[in-house]
């Protein structure tokens, strides 16, 4: 189920689409996954809703790679490559993670 999940979830994302871009992130406010923040705002019906700091061992973001599941602390700590397949990330999604993560200020 889930390589269909990432898949798909990579082919509805209009606004990034890099070899790097192969991460999804599960959204608190619904539990969906999501590739980028602003295909939830497109086709959620409601305002998202960030983690907080407590919410470190959730596992909330997908690599679409390797279909593994990372907790946030992992996810936030992993310096842009997948703990369990070592493929890269964008590093520059963490200049996005004030939209996800209600603890971390907004990077220019």
């Amino acid at each position: 189920m889930i390589p269909l999940l990432t898949s798909f979830l990579l082919k509805m994302c209009k606004h990034y689409h890099s070899p790097l871009d192969i991460v999804a992130i599960r959204f608190k406010c619904c539990s969906f996954f999501y590739p980028c923040y602003q295909c939830h705002e497109e086709r959620a019906d409601h305002l998202p809703k960030k983690w907080e700091e407590g919410d470190l061992d959730e596992k909330a973001i997908l690599c679409t790679k390797c279909h593994r599941l990372l907790t946030i602390f992992e996810y936030l700590t992993c310096e842009s490559v997948c703990p369990f397949c070592n493929a890269s990330f964008n590093p520059k999604c963490c200049t996005h993670w004030h939209y996800y993560f209600g603890w971390i200020l907004q990077t220019l």
